[in-house]
């Protein structure tokens, strides 16, 4: 019995010598997310800033990772002054990311499947407390990630100015989805 113990003791350090895992952290201070919201007249865009995050890898391949987003960092960038601050104003507000109460949004990867020089995602994200499946295309370089990918804000909840939800906004509508552009350096 001792015997066997001590073998299969000896196998699991021989095939953990052979399988590494290594997480690596996202330098936030080089990482950049930027979001792109569209209306019927037009569209918006800014950043949000990342406030952690990492990548976990097993012998070199992507196997995972979680990011938590600073929702009181939403930023204009195609706009300044009063019209800007009130912009910045509204999206922090409760009809729509509700910053107060929900400071951060997170992303949970719970697939990963490496797909011709890419990676398949598919994740949990969190916004203002509710949580979705969300997929996309994740291109690894030596020390950084990028992806683009659409969020459907309805499904969190944030149904201001949709015509989805609202009758007769005509050209006050805004789009259901908006783009977030991720490039994360580690």
């Amino acid at each position: 019995m001792k015997l066997k113990k001590s073998v299969l003791v000896l196998l699991t350090l021989v095939i953990s010598a052979y399988t590494t895992s290594d997480i690596k952290n996202i330098n936030v201070a080089d990482s950049i997310i930027n979001w792109v919201g569209y209306k019927v007249t037009g569209q918006h865009e800014g950043t949000i800033n990342l406030l952690n995050g990492s990548l976990n890898f097993k012998d070199n391949v992507l196997v995972g990772g979680k990011f938590v987003m600073d929702m009181t960092t939403i930023n204009t960038t195609d706009i300044e002054g009063d019209y800007k601050n009130k912009l910045d104003g509204h999206l922090k507000a409760d009809d729509f990311f509700g910053v107060e109460k929900h400071n951060t949004a997170t992303l949970v990867f719970t697939s990963v499947k490496e797909n011709g020089g890419s990676y398949a995602v598919v994740g949990d994200m969190t916004i203002k407390g509710i949580t979705n499946k969300v997929s996309f295309d994740l291109a690894l370089t030596e020390n950084t990630a990028t992806t683009s990918l659409k969020i459907d804000r309805t499904k969190y909840g944030i149904k201001y100015g949709s015509a989805s939800f609202f009758d007769g906004i005509k050209d006050k509508a805004i789009y259901d989805e908006f783009d977030l552009a991720v490039k994360l350096k580690f």
